[in-house]
């Protein structure tokens, strides 16, 4: 029932899952595994725009399948490395959690705050301001996807903010691979566009990490 997050693991360790091809897919689900460099060729190109944007253009943390726990609750008992406490109105009081951008575990969700992998703000620059208000809460409430949301120390998803790679990486130079691999897979799964200063630190990262892929599948 519990999710083992393994986002924590060192681009060393990602070394030993094998790619068959340089582009796999899982034919029944859609599930493209591609090397980190030709992934993020596929980025669609564009300049960024925040003209109109509000972060309330993005309804967020709701209960989607209406069993009392919102969002953010339902990330953190997936991602709790131990069966969590959850009280009443499924509020979690207790678990275990790897805040895989600084290497810090973390036992209280009070300490925690469920990061965009993609920021909202950044997302709307990218192309979801032309989405309908629809298509912007699934894209705020992601579950489907590993890497849409994540748990990690409020420092550090405060510290990180509405900046994209070129700005802000994880403290921890280990997890940087991993979240340049979760960021482009989450711009190719919403299909949110790169402007040219991103994309060329995204390059720059993917050169130092080896044969790091990134795995998505495309929104609905």
């Amino acid at each position: 029932m519990f999710k083992i997050v393994l986002r924590g693991l060192t681009a060393a360790a990602l070394l030993t899952v094998p790619l068959t091809t340089p582009a796999a897919a899982d034919s029944a689900r859609h599930v493209a595994l591609l090397p980190l460099a030709a992934a993020i060729d596929l980025l669609p190109a564009a300049a960024e725009s925040r003209d109109g944007f509000q972060r309330t253009a993005f309804k967020h943390w709701v209960d989607a399948d209406h069993d009392s726990c919102n969002t953010r609750a339902e990330v953190l008992i997936a991602e709790s490395r131990v069966e969590p406490t959850v009280e009443a109105a499924c509020k979690v009081t207790a678990g275990e959690w790897y805040s895989y951008y600084d290497g810090v575990i973390v036992t209280t969700p009070g300490g925690l705050d469920i990061d965009h992998m993609v920021p909202l703000a950044e997302a709307w620059d990218s192309g979801a301001s032309a989405w309908t208000a629809a298509r912007r809460e699934a894209y705020a409430n992601d579950l489907d996807a590993d890497r849409s949301l994540v748990a990690v120390t409020a420092k550090t998803n405060r510290s990180k903010a509405d900046q994209d790679p070129a700005d802000w990486l994880p403290p921890l130079a280990d997890a940087r691979c991993t979240y340049t691999a979760d960021w482009v897979a989450t711009k190719l799964r919403w299909q949110l566009a790169v402007d040219d200063r991103e994309r060329s630190a995204l390059t720059g990262l993917a050169e130092g990490c080896g044969q790091q892929s990134a795995e998505y599948e495309p929104a609905l």
